[in-house]
């Protein structure tokens, strides 16, 4: 009557299937998918193009923003 249970453990994140990682090293904070972390780099994508016209358009031209997204997004779908 006086027994406490503990709760169960956490069910660990699915393995393997279609565009899932088996891999949980990556340097994101959280459990991604291949689908998650090509979301995250087109979001960061957008972010840097967006941030570029708004300081930098007028010192370099707007190719150097997508250079330099499509690298950052690169390293997110290979290692995030």
């Amino acid at each position: 009557m006086g027994e406490i249970r503990k709760p169960p453990p956490p069910a660990p994140p699915p393995q393997g299937g279609m565009g899932e990682s088996t891999k949980d090293n990556g340097f994101l904070p959280f459990y991604t998918n291949l689908f998650d972390r090509f979301f995250i780099a087109a979001v960061i994508l957008i972010g840097v193009h967006l941030l570029w016209l708004r300081f930098m358009e007028s010192a370099l031209p707007i190719e150097a923003a997508t250079v330099i997204s499509i690298v950052i997004g690169y390293v997110v779908v290979r290692r995030g």
